[in-house]
């Protein structure tokens, strides 16, 4: 299958959120991402311009996919800057510059084909070539019953860390954190 990774533009809006609609559709939706697919389809537009407009501008947050040679979406993941001593959307404080890989999906006629760990070779890619700070680490949450997920992410270096946190609406589950190191 021919495809491109390359990076979300400002005018994909229309396209990122039919993907994330795409995804939350997915039978294991419930694992991988904190939002259900009801609650993104009732976001107005302007919530899916702002979001390509910030992905797409690359200084705190950049959005991959991989694009059919017909146009077609197949897959993508999106990576987020989070800075040395600042609180994260995910309520912890880093103690080293790093990125956070999150929403990444592939479509299920794509999975098994190596295109996952094209995306991800794309996220990390940019993630090493941040300067201002250098990143020292990329990581990760992976549900801890997501055993596909986290093994397609052990093909491309990440290893647990040992940390996890409580899945959100979950109590019960945790999203063990992955992380892999500069190096």
């Amino acid at each position: 299958m021919k495809h491109t990774i390359r990076s979300v533009r400002q005018e994909d809006w229309t396209k990122i959120k039919a993907l994330r609609l795409d995804a939350l559709r997915d039978p294991v939706a419930h694992l991988a991402f904190l939002d259900t697919y009801e609650q993104a389809a009732a976001l107005p537009d302007e919530f899916w311009q702002d979001r390509a407009a910030g992905a797409a501008e690359g200084r705190t947050a950049r959005q991959f996919v991989a694009e059919a040679s017909d146009g077609h979406w197949l897959g993508t993941v999106s990576v987020l800057v989070e800075r040395h001593g600042v609180e994260t959307f995910f309520g912890d404080v880093p103690g080293v510059p790093q990125t956070h890989i999150v929403g990444v999906f592939v479509r299920p006629e794509t999975r098994g084909t190596g295109l996952a760990e094209e995306l991800f070779q794309a996220a990390l890619d940019w993630s090493w070539s941040l300067t201002e700070p250098p990143v020292e680490r990329v990581r990760l949450f992976v549900h801890e019953d997501n055993t596909r997920a986290e093994a397609m992410y052990g093909k491309v270096g990440f290893k647990r860390t040992g940390h996890s946190v409580p899945v959100a609406g979950q109590p019960t589950c945790n999203d063990n954190e992955l992380a892999l190191l500069r190096g």
